[in-house]
Order: structure tokens, then C-alpha cells, then sequence
């Protein structure tokens, strides 16, 4: 098969180690852009200059339309020239589209599928670095490590109440931990919680009791999630049923002592009604993303002593990003081997995704 990588070089190098691409080399024709030793001026050239873009852009779309019609499969992700209705007509040979990073919403036309091209992302390798970090911030959350980092650089060392109270230092044991959202990064999550001697709520208007039992959890409303957890770390999509989905009532329901973790999304959540909340110093949080962002230079989350503050690093992958470019191949794999692809998108599916 014919194999063309929508892909500025930088992408490819970032994502994709040599051993996967030799995998997708061994049996089949991979076409990759090179636009290194001046190979980008020349592409430039050939693609009329297109007003307003950097070369390196410009050079990927003359390239990807050159070689469209002969591709049987293609590869995107960051950096991608978008596949328009009119790229589909031209791709007449293409069967099957694999995106090297998380959705594919708005930047693959609905065409796509309504040809019958079969459409995979790799959504779920970069939620396993978002659960990771979620996990880490559950960790570092109960165990007070930042208001312990506080106590002694201040000068400080032993405090009895860093040492007896079980709202600054805990352990999950015993604890109740609510998951918002069956999500790929929820799902993970709930995978990594199994090694914790804790309970799992979760809640999900698409997720069926007896699945999230298999799951290690229970399935309840959000309501009462946020209510009996010990730490809310929400996973859900970003849509504009979900905006805002957490309000002034959610956070003044959370325990005294209550940890919420957000990696999602930050319209998810009222932002106001969270920082009125959190000023109270009632509860803790890790806030990795806000809304808009990057936040105010002025605003509270950067200041209260209760916030731990993150610039959105949740799913920023460095080493991490291979592990897309691995699946991306593996899925290509799998295509031609006639069997499902684990991260297989179908039109339906691009209703609830982020």
C-alpha cells in the first residue's frame, strides 16, 4: 500500500521513532515530506506562495496534493494540512485515515465517511499521559505535598497538624475517588486506580451500570458524585452541552477538605463560581487548564495558597509523543492486517467528542 504521511517533518520526527516507521516501511511505500537542506524553499515555490503562511505549511499542502490521488492510506496529525470535502474527491484511492494525535473534529470532513474511509485517531495514547498526571495530582493531593513544601520553606519542619490531620495528609486507602466522564483519559484513570485500595465513583449519561462495575466503579449522578468523593477529578469533553457543567452548587457540595483536579477542559467548569469556592480555602485543587487561558495575570488561581496552578501540561507530550506515533502505525497495521482498529472513529462518534 501506499502510505502518504500528512505531516511537516518536525511532527514526524517528534512522534514517530525509527523502529515504527521502519515497520510501515518493510511492506509497503511510505511517501514523507523532506523539506530539510532547502527542499522547503523548493516546495514554497511550487505551491504558488500561498499568502500568510510559513513555508514549512505552504510546502506540506503542494506536497500532500501532489501525491493525494496515489495514497491508499494516509497518516495526520499536528501540523496537518485539513482534509477538506474537496481533498476527498481527489483522494480517489484512499481507503483508510490514521490522526497521530487526539480529534479529528474539524480537521477531517465529514466526507470522509460518508465515502466509506474508515477513520482512526490516537486519542487514547495521549489520554494515558493525562491520566498519569491526573493520578500524580490525586497522590501528591492527599499526601499535602504542597502545603507540606509551603510549611517548610517557610522554615518550618515538623507541624502537628500536617501530621494528624486527615484533610491535609491521606493516603487513598479507604478514600473515595469520583471520576467525571468515560472518556479515554477516565477510562485509563479507572485502570491506574485499580492498584489503590480506594472506592471509584463515576458518572457518565453514556456509560451503563454493569459497565462500569467491569470497570472497577460505580455509577452514579453527578450530584451525588460530588458529594461523597474525597477528590473530583473531571475527564470530560469540551462540548457545548458539558460548558459550564460544573456550578457554584457542585463545589459548595464537595467535602471540607475535598481535592478537584481538572485536566479537561476549563469551559467545562464556572469558573467564577470555582474560584469563589476555592478563596474560601474549604477545599484544594490542581487547575492545568482554565477559560479562557492562559488566565489573567491578576486572577485568583495564581495566588490562592490552596490552587496548584499548571499551564496546561497535562497532555503536553514530549517522550510521551511517540507513543501516538507507535499507535498510529499500529492501527495502520491493523487496517491492512483486516482487523479492527483500537482507535477507529466513526461518524456517529464525532457528536461526543471534544
Amino acid at each position: 500500500m501506499k502510505i502518504l504521511f500528512n505531516l511537516p517533518p518536525s511532527t514526524i520526527a517528534r512522534c514517530f521513532r525509527r523502529e515504527d516507521l521502519d515497520r510501515l516501511a518493510a511492506a509497503h511505500a511510505v511517501i514523507a515530506p523532506d523539506f530539510a537542506a532547502g527542499n522547503a524553499s523548493a516546495e514554497f515555490a511550487a505551491s504558488g506562495k500561498l499568502a500568510g503562511e510559513l513555508p514549512e505549511v505552504a510546502a506540506l499542502k503542494a506536497f500532500v496534493r501532489r501525491h493525494l490521488a496515489e495514497a491508499e492510506v494516509m497518516i495526520t496529525g499536528w501540523g496537518m494540512m485539513p482534509i477538506t470535502a474537496e481533498e476527498v474527491a481527489a483522494a480517489g484511492n484512499l481507503r483508510v485515515l490514521v490522526h497521530s494525535a487526539g480529534s479529528v473534529k474539524n480537521l477531517v470532513s465529514e466526507e470522509a465517511w460518508k465515502r466509506g474511509i474508515r477513520v482512526g485517531t490516537c486519542n487514547g495514547a495521549l489520554a494515558v499521559g493525562v491520566a498519569e498526571t491526573a493520578l500524580g495530582m490525586i497522590l501528591c493531593g492527599l499526601k499535602g505535598v504542597f502545603p507540606a513544601r509551603d510549611w517548610t520553606r517557610a522554615g518550618n519542619w515538623h507541624d502537628p497538624k500536617l501530621g494528624t490531620s486527615r484533610a491535609v495528609v491521606r493516603e487513598p486507602f479507604g478514600l473515595t475517588i469520583g471520576v467525571i466522564s468515560a472518556s479515554k483519559v477516565g477510562l485509563h484513570l479507572l485502570t491506574l486506580l485499580r492498584a489503590l485500595e480506594c472506592r471509584v465513583l463515576i458518572t457518565d449519561p453514556f456509560l451503563k451500570p454493569e459497565r462500569a462495575k467491569e470497570l472497577g466503579a460505580t455509577l452514579v449522578g453527578l450530584d451525588e458524585l460530588v458529594n461523597r468523593a474525597d477528590v473530583v477529578t473531571l475527564h470530560a469533553p469540551s462540548l457545548p452541552a458539558t460548558r459550564h457543567l460544573l456550578k457554584r452548587e457542585h463545589f459548595r457540595a464537595m467535602k471540607d477538605g475535598a481535592i478537584f483536579i481538572n485536566t479537561a477542559r476549563g469551559a467545562i467548569v464556572d469558573e467564577k463560581a470555582m474560584v469563589e469556592e476555592l478563596a474560601t480555602q474549604r477545599i484544594f485543587a490542581f487547575i492545568d487548564v482554565t477559560d479562557p487561558e492562559p488566565p489573567a495575570k491578576d486572577s485568583p488561581l495564581r495566588t490562592l495558597p490552596n490552587v496548584v496552578l499548571t499551564p496546561h501540561l497535562a497532555g503536553h507530550a514530549t517522550n510521551g509523543c511517540f507513543r501516538q506515533g507507535r499507535s498510529a502505525v499500529d492501527q495502520v497495521l491493523e487496517f491492512v492486517a483486516g482487523k479492527p482498529m483500537h482507535g477507529e472513529v466513526t461518524l456517529a462518534m464525532l457528536a461526543t467528542m471534544g
